[in-house]
């Protein structure tokens, strides 16, 4: 498997110029009755970002991958990522992310691949991880992008739909 930070970089630099393609307009409708509109999935995988940039920077100064939750619907409601111009919250994405791929770069080996039994991965990940197994975080980092990835589908499966 391509490591995290590569993955990451590949991902954004190929999704940005096919986000910048879409209209504003497009961009505030939402996907379908009470679901969030593509500035609304972008403001959350900013959210995301700011989250799992400070989780995997505290992981190299722990020994436990115990992380702080966060109510994801409260987050883009108070911060009206539909309300924002979806050119800023692009170029706040892809730059988030990019420094994101350099964070996860500098992290070393050892500390990427250290078997931590304390963790709650099962709240926090994507791919959640029963508490009972020991969880990484390269597994964090490759589930963080696997994040990015599902909710990038969905902004672009909406064309397909019309």
């Amino acid at each position: 498997m391509t490591a995290p930070e590569l993955r990451l970089e590949q991902i954004v630099t190929a999704a940005t110029p096919r986000l910048t393609s879409i209209s504003d307009a497009d961009a505030s409708r939402p996907r379908s009755e009470g679901k969030w509109s593509r500035k609304e999935i972008v403001g959350h995988l900013i959210d995301s970002a700011s989250n799992n940039h400070e989780r995997f920077v505290r992981a190299c100064f722990s020994d436990h991958l115990i992380c702080p939750t966060y109510d994801q619907d409260a987050w883009v409601r108070a911060q009206r990522y539909d309300k924002a111009p979806w050119r800023e919250l692009l170029s706040l994405w892809s730059l988030f992310n990019l420094h994101l791929a350099r964070v996860m770069a500098a992290i070393p080996v050892e500390v990427r691949t250290l078997r931590r039994s304390r963790h709650n991965l099962h709240e926090t990940a994507f791919r959640m991880i029963p508490s009972s197994e020991p969880a990484t975080l390269e597994y964090f980092m490759d589930d963080y992008v696997d994040h990015l990835e599902h909710h990038l589908a969905q902004i672009f499966s909406v064309d397909a739909v019309r």
